[in-house]
Formats: structure tokens, sequence, C-alpha cells
């Protein structure tokens, strides 16, 4: 399986943010209301809470997933010795998750600042 993001994309803030990925990896984006069984099946049960990044071995789940997601990035790259470094300290992943649910859950105030419109699912295929 090619690696793949999984984003809430009724969010416009979510949805700016992976296209944002889109333009800078090689990841596949799949927003939660176009997944397919095979893929929901890799997800934790509480999938809707945050976004995740599936390979063929592991899920990320939340700050992690966003971790890995940017490391695959062109300009994150550059900072994976840095993220190597720091996951050596115990506080690290902690710090990380705290972060990452920081921002989910102001995602509507950072949404006004930068936000995509979410793709239309009418169901029209337009």
């Amino acid at each position: 399986m090619e690696p793949t993001l999984v984003f809430d994309d009724d969010c416009g803030f979510c949805t700016w943010w992976a296209d944002q990925l889109e333009r800078r990896t090689d990841l596949r984006l799949v927003g939660f209301s176009e997944l397919t069984p095979t893929l929901r099946e890799r997800l934790p049960d509480e999938y809707e809470d945050c976004a995740h990044l599936v390979t063929d071995d592991d899920v990320y789940s939340c700050g992690a997933a966003a971790e890995q997601a940017f490391l695959r990035t062109d300009i994150g790259s550059d900072a994976r010795p840095v993220v190597t470094f720091l996951r050596a300290f115990e506080d690290y992943e902690r710090l990380r998750e705290e972060a990452y649910r920081w921002v989910a859950d102001r995602r509507g105030t950072f949404g006004q600042i930068v936000s995509k419109t979410p793709p239309a699912r009418d169901g029209s295929g337009d």
C-alpha cells in the first residue's frame, strides 16, 4: 500500500493542511468520506478523532501521523535529524500529541485564517 494520509475532509482547515501536504509529498490522500472498507479496517475504532498515516507496516495516528507526514515533505526531510534527536527524550511523544490536540481542538479558529473548501459530496459526480 502506498503511504496514505487519512484526514477529516469535512473540515476546511484539515483540507487545507492535506492540500499543502499533497503539494510537497507523494502521499496519497483519502478523506474520511472516501474510506474504502480495506483502509477503514486498518484504522483505530475512533478514527474520526484525528488524522492517520497508513503504510504497509504501520498506522500512525494524531501527532505521530502529522509528524510522519511532515517528515515526508520537501521541507520536512531536513528536520529528520532533529526529530530523531527529540525522540530520545521521554516527554517528546507526550508534547507532540498535546501540540496536535491543541491545534485539532482549535481547527475552527485556524480555519478562519487558512481553509480550503472541502470537496462536494452531493453524489452527482461533479
